[in-house]
Order: structure tokens, then C-alpha cells, then sequence
């Protein structure tokens, strides 16, 4: 009875087809993660002599996703193998143009590109075995090496990708197609221009080191630290915590100011006092910031600068100007603070004020 069952046939197959159909699928979704983790191992057992100290799990999250759609690939080809086209759909053979060529084609395309994503994971997980052996060291030249060479191959690894399925799958002349390259060459070039002056731009960047990872640079109105430099552009985490990228191009082709390479930090502004401090307070409150700023420990000896500068409608203005001798940010604000603390106790001390606009000239200000 179970027998007969089974072969019944409906569009074209049988009910036992049908049944294997069902189960090898519902058999993949079980086990897919299993298997899935089961090729990642075998992946990272090639790969652990050369990974150190990043382990399996990185692996595993990198090729999750590309290791899945591969598997379910395999699973729906042994799935489908199972069925047949129904003869009365009379479809040509898969070596002509028709459904049966349009599927095969789709599947190889899949394949070769979930093979692809797999690669290109390994790439980067490549990419962090270098980082972190890169980070062990005192150049920042590791840091920006490892990336760009990182990115190259993958270039290399979709290139070969595309003319092997160019080549194997839609069986074109690759040879040919790369002769024709040339003729075409230029139209691409004069197409991809930006593109080719960013990709210079990074060499050149790579090479004369205006800058690396890591530094605080200046472009325009763009002030961060580089967090990567890639083949189109580099980006740039803001002080305001924003990421900005900007093309290689402009990077090269622009006044650019690594703000890592400078010894001190500039602080310049003007104090403004009212005009009912008199002549020899003046003079006291300039003598008594003066030396306070030269005695600071972190003030650059004989660079530092307190003028009576000039004459507002409204104020006395004494100019300030001190060199900080530590770079980093928050230090530069501390010192700044206490300078400007100290600045107050000292106008209040010989008995002066600072200027404030009065309401007849805050309205014509308006």
C-alpha cells in the first residue's frame, strides 16, 4: 500500500521524490548551522598555525554568513536534483538558452559567489592576525601597511572571480576579453578618472607618509584622527565624534596639517577690561599674569607673551599668548582653565572688571 503510494506521480515525479525533496531540505535547515560551523573548524584548523592569537570564534563570525549561504546552496542543488521537469513542459536541453540553462547558470553564479564572500572573510581574517601582531609594535607603518594590502588582494580575488565566471560559466574567451581590454582601456580610464586619482592618492599617501593611522590631522574645515586609510578614501573620526571620509585626491591635493607632529599647543586671546582701570593697575595685572604663566610647569619657557594690546569702543584689551608643552587635548584644557582662573583672581585682585556691553551698544550690536 506504502508502495503504491509512493509512486504515484504528480507533475512529473513521484511522491517518494517529493518525500526526498522535503527531507534532504528540512535536513539542511537542521543541520545547516552545524555543518556550517563544522567547515569553519576545518578552515581554522588550516589556518591556525599562521592565526595566533585570534581564535576560532573571529572565524566563525566572519564566514557565518557566506558558510551558511553555501551550504543551503549545496543542500537546494541535492534537493532539486531529486525532481525532473515535467516531460510535457517539452523544455530544450540545459545546453541551450531556456529554464533549464537560466537555473544552472543562477546556481553556478551563486556558488562562485558565496565562494568568493568565503575567500574574502579569510582575507580579513588575515587582516586581523596582522593588526594585532601590527599593534604589538612601535610603527604606525604596520597599522597602515596591513589594511592597504588587505584590500589589494581582495581587488585581486574579485577580479579573478569575475573572469572566471566570464571564462568557466558563460564559457567566453577570457584571453580575447582581456586583449579587448585594451582597446577599450581608455574609455574605462577616462570613466573611472576619479576613481584612478583617489587609487594614486592613496599610493601616495602610502608612500611619502604624510600621515598614518592613528595621527590627528587638519584638511580644511575637517579636524580627527585617521581611523583608516583605504583605496578610495580616508576616514577620519571628528573631535565631535563624527566619522568623516574624504577622497584620497583631496587629501593629497590639499594643505593638509598633522596635528600630531607639533611639539606644543597654541593658546591666544584677548582679556578685555573696562576703561575705570587705571594705568597702574593695568600694569600689575599684566606683570602678575605674565609670571604666573611663565611659572606654570607646563608652559614653554620664553614663548609666552601678556601685551596691552589695543582699545575697543567698550574695553582695554590685553593680549595672551602661550605655547603649551603637552599635546594632548584634555591637558591642553586643564591648563588652559587654571590660566584662566588665575587670570580672574588677579583683575579682581588689583580691584578692576572686565568689559560688558552695555544695552545702548548690545541694540546696535543687534
Amino acid at each position: 500500500m506504502l508502495k503504491d503510494f509512493l509512486k504515484l506521480t504528480f507533475i512529473g515525479n513521484t511522491v517518494e521524490s517529493y518525500c526526498w525533496f522535503v527531507g534532504i531540505i528540512l535536513a539542511g535547515l537542521i543541520f545547516q548551522r552545524f555543518f556550517s560551523k563544522l567547515l569553519t573548524l576545518f578552515v581554522f584548523k588550516f589556518l591556525q598555525k599562521y592565526s595566533r592569537d585570534i581564535g576560532f570564534d573571529r572565524l566563525l563570525v566572519l564566514l557565518k554568513k557566506p558558510m551558511g549561504i553555501f551550504i543551503m546552496l549545496i543542500i537546494f542543488y541535492l534537493a532539486f536534483d531529486r525532481l525532473e521537469f515535467p516531460a510535457e513542459w517539452n523544455l530544450v536541453e540545459i545546453e541551450k538558452f531556456g529554464l533549464r540553462m537560466i537555473l544552472y547558470r543562477s546556481f553556478q553564479i551563486s556558488i562562485v559567489v558565496s565562494i568568493t564572500w568565503i575567500f574574502l572573510r579569510v582575507i580579513d581574517f588575515f587582516g586581523l592576525v596582522l593588526m594585532h601582531r601590527a599593534s604589538l609594535t612601535q610603527s604606525k607603518t604596520d597599522n597602515q601597511f596591513v589594511p592597504f594590502i588587505k584590500e589589494t588582494i581582495k581587488v585581486i580575488v574579485i577580479i579573478f572571480a569575475i573572469f572566471f565566471l566570464l571564462g568557466a560559466i558563460f564559457e567566453l574567451n577570457v584571453a580575447s576579453l582581456i586583449a579587448g581590454l585594451g582597446i577599450g582601456g581608455l574609455a574605462i580610464a577616462l570613466a573611472a578618472k576619479e576613481s584612478l586619482e583617489n587609487l594614486i592618492g592613496s599610493f601616495t599617501i602610502f608612500l611619502d607618509k604624510p600621515f598614518v593611522i592613528g595621527d590627528s590631522i587638519k584638511i580644511g574645515t575637517v579636524e580627527g584622527q585617521v581611523e583608516n586609510i583605504g583605496f578610495r578614501s580616508t576616514r577620519i573620526r571628528t573631535l565631535e565624534k563624527s566619522f568623516v571620509t574624504i577622497p584620497n585626491k583631496k587629501l593629497v591635493d590639499n594643505e593638509l596639517d598633522n596635528l600630531s607632529h607639533r611639539s606644543q599647543r597654541r593658546a591666544h586671546f584677548n582679556i578685555g577690561l573696562s576703561y575705570e582701570t587705571k594705568s597702574d593697575q593695568l600694569k600689575n595685572i599684566v606683570a602678575d599674569i605674565q609670571r604666573f604663566i611663565e611659572n606654570h610647569p607646563l608652559i614653554s619657557a620664553g614663548e609666552t607673551h601678556v601685551r596691552l594690546h589695543n582699545f575697543d569702543s567698550n574695553s582695554i584689551n590685553i593680549m595672551v599668548l602661550y605655547f603649551v608643552d603637552r599635546i594632548e587635548y584634555k591637558v591642553y584644557l586643564d591648563v588652559h582653565e587654571q590660566i584662566n582662573y588665575k587670570i580672574i583672581e588677579i583683575v579682581e585682585k588689583y580691584g578692576s572688571s572686565f568689559a560688558h556691553l552695555t544695552p545702548a551698544l548690545l541694540s546696535k550690536k543687534g
